[in-house]
C-alpha cells in the first residue's frame, strides 16, 4: 500500500525533507549591533549577550559606512584571544574586513568552527575599540538537530 496524496504525505513529506536537511541549512543570520549596526559608541559586547546563542554557521554580517570628511573608517580585525581583546591589542591581529568592506550590504562572517572568536575594530589608532566599545566576542555551539 502507498502513500496517497492527501492530509498525511504533505506533512510526512515536510517531516522527511526538514530532517535531512544538512545542519548548515538551519544556520542564522545576525546583523551585528542590529539596526545601528557597526559604528563607534555602541556596546557589542551588551549586544553579543542579547543575541546569544550563536552557532557553528551562523554568519555575522558587518555593516558601515563608508569613511567621509565626517565620519572615521571602520574595519573588522579578529584577535588571537581575550587578552588581546580586553586590552586591545593589535598585535597579532588578522584584519578580516577593511574600511570598504562593510559598505552597502555588509561583510560576512562564518562562524565555522566551535571556538571563541574575537571581534574588534582597530582604527582611529584602537580608539575604537578602547573607547568606542567595537569589540565583542563570541563562541558558537554545536547546533542541534530539531525534531
Amino acid at each position: 500500500m502507498g502513500l496517497k496524496y492527501g492530509s498525511g504525505f504533505p506533512l510526512l513529506f515536510h517531516v522527511l525533507v526538514l530532517t535531512s536537511m544538512p545542519a548548515a541549512s538551519w544556520a542564522a543570520t545576525k546583523i551585528v549591533g542590529g539596526s545601528d549596526h557597526w559604528r563607534y559608541g555602541f556596546n557589542y559586547t551588551d549586544w553579543a549577550l542579547k543575541n546569544a546563542p550563536f552557532y557553528q554557521n551562523d554568519t555575522l554580517v558587518f555593516m558601515y559606512d563608508p569613511p567621509t570628511n565626517i565620519t572615521f573608517p571602520h574595519s573588522v580585525s579578529l584577535l588571537k584571544d581575550s587578552k588581546s581583546l580586553s586590552a586591545c591589542d593589535f598585535t597579532t591581529a588578522k584584519l578580516v574586513a577593511s574600511v570598504v568592506q562593510g559598505i552597502g550590504k555588509g561583510f560576512e562572517f562564518v562562524l565555522k568552527k566551535r571556538k571563541p572568536y574575537y571581534f574588534a575594530c582597530g582604527e582611529h589608532e584602537r580608539l575604537h575599540c578602547t573607547a568606542g566599545q567595537m569589540k565583542f566576542s563570541v563562541t558558537p555551539l554545536k547546533r542541534r538537530c530539531r525534531g
